[in-house]
C-alpha cells in the first residue's frame, strides 16, 4: 500500500509510523504503511562452447604418453584454449589417435 500527502496528494514513502516530510510541499505526514521493492534475479547457466571441428584436424601435434581413458592407447593429438577468465589456466583438449575419443584436462 502506498501513502499520499494529506495536503497535496503526492506519494510519500517512509518507515511505518514515522513522520515523513512530503517531497513536493514539505507537509509532515505520518507513514501508515511500508513499501518493499524486491526483484528475483535468476542466475544464468554458463555454457562452454568447444569447436570440435578444430580438434579433429590432423594439424595438431601428437603427445606420447597421454593415455586415452576409453581404450588405453598412449598417443593423442592435443591443442589448448583459454576457456575461462584470463587469469585462470588454459584447458587442454585431447583426441586419441586410436579410437578418436575426445576429452579435456583443466590445467
Amino acid at each position: 500500500m502506498v501513502d499520499f500527502c494529506d495536503k497535496c496528494g503526492a506519494i510519500i514513502m517512509g518507515a511505518k509510523g514515522s513522520e515523513v516530510p512530503c517531497p513536493s510541499c514539505g507537509h509532515s505526514n505520518k507513514a501508515t504503511s511500508e513499501v518493499k521493492i524486491s526483484q528475483k534475479i535468476e542466475k544464468k547457466e554458463e555454457k562452454e562452447i568447444v569447436d570440435t571441428e578444430d580438434a579433429s584436424a590432423e594439424v595438431h601435434p601428437i603427445a606420447k604418453g597421454i593415455e586415452c581413458p576409453e581404450c588405453g592407447h598412449d598417443e593423442a593429438r592435443y591443442f589448448s584454449r583459454q576457456m575461462r577468465a584470463g587469469d585462470e589456466p588454459e584447458t587442454q583438449f585431447y583426441k586419441c589417435e586410436n579410437c578418436k575419443h575426445q576429452w579435456r584436462k583443466h590445467m
